[in-house]
């Protein structure tokens, strides 16, 4: 049989992770390459050099699938296109007026973040589109030439539209979408209507102001790309990362940007659902720490989703995987405030000039010094030894350090050690309390660069008995992307109490929203993409009549299609009347209360559709020196002195290739492999289960 190969990589602020498996899932390449923040595209045209270099075919990939930060850093830095926005005439305030809450309810004299588009270059179009759906007043075509003429003169090169109503009747929208493309061809023009129609003004302005925002680098990063990887002898369909842990086309993400934002988080929980669906492990908290920040989220059975998440200073209402960031990277400058207080993050080193030990001129230190410095990273063994690491770098960086706290180099790097892990704690506990968890009855599961080594320290801090490393942890990112299914919502705003429905009307738009989500992936899949099977979900953001908050209710779609006609006696439909039933249910299993008697709301119907693409049953990554099977086996080990909790000890040195499935190790114990260093403290003990997973427990 032909091999043919499947590629994921994940661009990260410090390294570009890359998971190469064949048609069988035999693993037959990771490697981990320096991020190029300037020039994002060339991170992965430099592991596809060096992939070739292996040797690789690489015109036998199959499938090409990447997530990159482009997206939410040119957001977060602020570093995208001179944006226009076009509202409806009275409405100019919609992103200075926000919601009018504050941040912190506590803190009086907060400022509000500054708007992505400025008020000068907020125009306002003379149209009206009523709630019901019907035209007010239509839309003045001259009026809208001269905005954008006026837009055009102050130096912008994007323009988002949004106007009241739309998500209704978003004729407006695509009137002026398309004399604007028609008339201003140079221009990046985006709807609300197209990016994502539901009710909420603001964060529907917002959504479309960010996805023009950073649509006009996102469309010339994804076109130098696509250039790049067919000069270097690959020709399969580029597609990228969704925040939702799907995929979708190069070509469409370009169009729609704002919905890559969290993918290569999203990316890491997709792959940590894989191995622990393979493991048999339901409930599993992730930990994903790289060299910026941590980022957890919580899987029971299935990732969690989330339509309601928050970018730097912004809200953001399209579903994504409901990711966390809790904590300091392994890049997290460590620093001592005005008070004389030693804090850890958020600034982070970076790629460029990244730790001190990176020998490229940074001279803050960070965690990753701290663990160079105390011995439980190896400086020859970074990455293989493909990267040596300076411990004296490192060492001196701390040294100046702990002269302003008054520690020497060894006690200042494990003050950082202890803060970082202070300020997870900090986090990590009120965050599973909201989630109405027990942290203790679920396994971490540990990846990133960093991820392995913090993790058990992290676990012993908060209780969590069991911790889980899965094989190549440190490009779990880049395995989520090879193994992500192609996946895309779809929304609708109703806004009608069940009384006000009529006959059918939750059926047919529902059937609606399907049959918009099947064209989709009629068109996604047909660029090359293999589904073994397709599937529907269903649910309503609901509640009571009067109230401000909704509570998003799932519908299983066999009762939608079970009740498509059904009636009760009194003709009511069955389908309508079981959806107030789950959503009172669900209400007081939340809040402790119900109000059976009170009406319902159906605020928003979502369907999400999912092609399910094909996976090995299994993730085999190969080791030539692997004897550990072999009857008799002797591991490799050493010994080697390190520094830790204020300790001198001694710690068992393993390949990670060499720990046997028969017995479990104590800890202290640094298992070494290319991508990350597992460290397991005293009080823990470590063994590897039949998948090559590394399965660590409490002693005792």
């Amino acid at each position: 049989m032909t091999v043919t190969y499947r590629l994921g990589i994940d661009i990260g602020g410090t390294f570009t992770d890359v998971m190469l498996t064949d048609n069988n899932g035999m693993v037959a390449a990771t490697l981990k390459t320096p991020s190029v923040p300037s020039a994002p595209e060339q991170a992965i045209l430099n592991a596809i050099e060096q992939l070739k270099a292996i040797p690789i075919d690489i015109e036998a990939v199959e499938l090409f699938v990447h997530g990159t930060t482009l997206g939410v850093n040119t957001l977060i830095e602020r570093n995208g296109a001179t944006t226009g926005l076009l509202v409806t005439r009275g409405f100019r305030d919609v992103l200075e007026i926000r919601r009018l809450r504050l941040e912190n309810t506590t803190n009086l004299y907060g400022d509000k973040p500054d708007p992505l588009v400025p008020r000068y270059l907020v125009k306002e179009i003379d149209e009206r589109c009523l709630a019901d759906g019907r035209i007010y007043r239509p839309l003045a075509a001259d009026d809208l030439r001269q905005s954008v003429q006026e837009l055009l003169a102050e130096g912008i090169t994007a323009i988002a539209v949004s106007f009241l109503h739309s998500y209704h009747n978003p004729e407006h929208e695509r009137q002026a979408v398309e004399l604007i493309r028609k008339e201003f061809p140079g221009v990046f023009v985006c709807s609300s209507s197209e990016v994502w129609p539901q009710q909420r003004e603001y964060e529907r302005t917002l959504v479309t102001v960010m996805n023009a925002y950073i649509g006009s680098r996102m469309n010339g990063y994804f076109r130098k790309l696509e250039v790049g990887v067919k000069e270097r002898g690959l020709h399969a369909q580029v597609l990228s990362t969704m925040s939702n842990g799907g995929i979708m086309t190069a070509q469409r993400a370009a169009d729609e940007p704002v919905k890559t934002l969290l993918s290569g988080p999203a990316s890491g929980v997709i792959g940590a659902t894989h191995v622990a669906r393979l493991a048999a492990i339901n409930k599993v908290v992730t930990f994903d720490m790289g060299g910026t920040s941590v980022d957890v989220a919580v899987i029971d059975g299935e990732p969690a989703y989330s339509s309601e998440n928050q970018i730097g200073d912004f809200p953001v209402i399209i579903p994504a995987v409901d990711v966390t960031a809790i904590g300091a990277g392994g890049g997290s400058i460590a620093w001592v405030d005005g008070a004389g207080v030693l804090k850890v993050g958020p600034r982070s080193a970076g790629a460029d000039p990244g730790p001190a030990c990176y020998g490229r001129g940074g001279m803050n230190p960070t965690t990753t010094d701290a663990y160079v410095h105390l011995g439980i990273i190896r400086p020859d063994r970074f990455l293989g030894g493909r990267m040596p690491l300076n411990e004296e770098l490192a060492a001196a960086a701390l040294k100046r350090l702990g002269a302003r706290l008054g520690l020497d180099s060894k006690k200042t790097a494990q003050a950082i050690l202890d803060v970082a892990t202070a300020n997870m704690y900090a986090q990590f506990t009120p965050l599973m309390a909201r989630k109405g968890i027990d942290p203790r009855d679920f396994t971490l599961l540990a990846y990133g660069g960093a991820g392995p080594t913090h993790a058990f320290l992290l676990a012993r801090e908060v209780g969590i008995r069991r911790v889980l490393v899965p094989p190549s942890p440190g490009t779990l990112c880049a395995t989520g992307c090879v193994v992500a299914d192609l996946r895309n919502d779809f929304v609708y705003t109703l806004y009608k109490t069940g009384q006000q429905l009529q006959e059918g009307e939750l059926e047919r738009i529902f059937k609606d929203l399907a049959e918009r989500g099947h064209h989709w992936l009629e068109t996604e899949s047909s660029r090359g993409i293999e589904l073994e099977s397709t599937y529907m979900l269903y649910s309503a953001d609901m509640r009571y009549e009067g109230q401000a908050f909704d509570i998003e209710v799932s519908i299983p779609s066999e009762n939608l299609e079970a009740n498509s006609v059904a009636k009760t006696a009194d003709g009511t439909a069955c389908f309508v009347q079981e959806a107030e039933t789950r959503f009172h249910r669900q209400y007081e299993a939340i809040f402790g209360v119900s109000q059976p008697e009170s009406s319902v709301s159906f605020v928003n119907l979502r369907a999400t559709i999912v092609g399910v693409t094909r996976k090995a049953d299994t993730m085999q990554i190969p080791d030539h020196n692997d004897l550990s099977h072999q009857p008799g086996h002797v591991p490799v080990t050493e010994a080697r002195t390190i520094n830790f909790d204020g300790v001198e000890m001694k710690a068992h040195i393993v390949r990670r290739s060499d720990l046997p499935t028969t017995e479990a190790w104590s800890g202290p114990v640094i298992i070494e492999e290319y991508d990350t260093t597992v460290f397991v403290p005293p009080g823990y003990s470590v063994k590897i289960d039949n998948l090559g997973n590394i399965i660590g427990e409490v002693e005792g």
